[in-house]
């Protein structure tokens, strides 16, 4: 499950600099950004209880 919301997160950033530079998604590229960083720190938090 870690893996996955890893991967997740990465896809989404690499998704959101896509986005940013293109500037051809609008504003949905933006909201992509934080769910993936929400999921890091999700990553980051579950993995310190462990």
């Amino acid at each position: 499950m870690n893996n996955l919301l890893y991967t997740i997160a990465v896809i989404l950033i690499i998704l959101w600099a896509v986005g940013y530079f293109a500037y051809s998604a609008g504003n949905i590229i933006h909201i992509l950004l934080v769910i993936a960083i929400i999921a890091v720190l999700l990553k980051l938090i579950q993995g310190r209880r462990l």
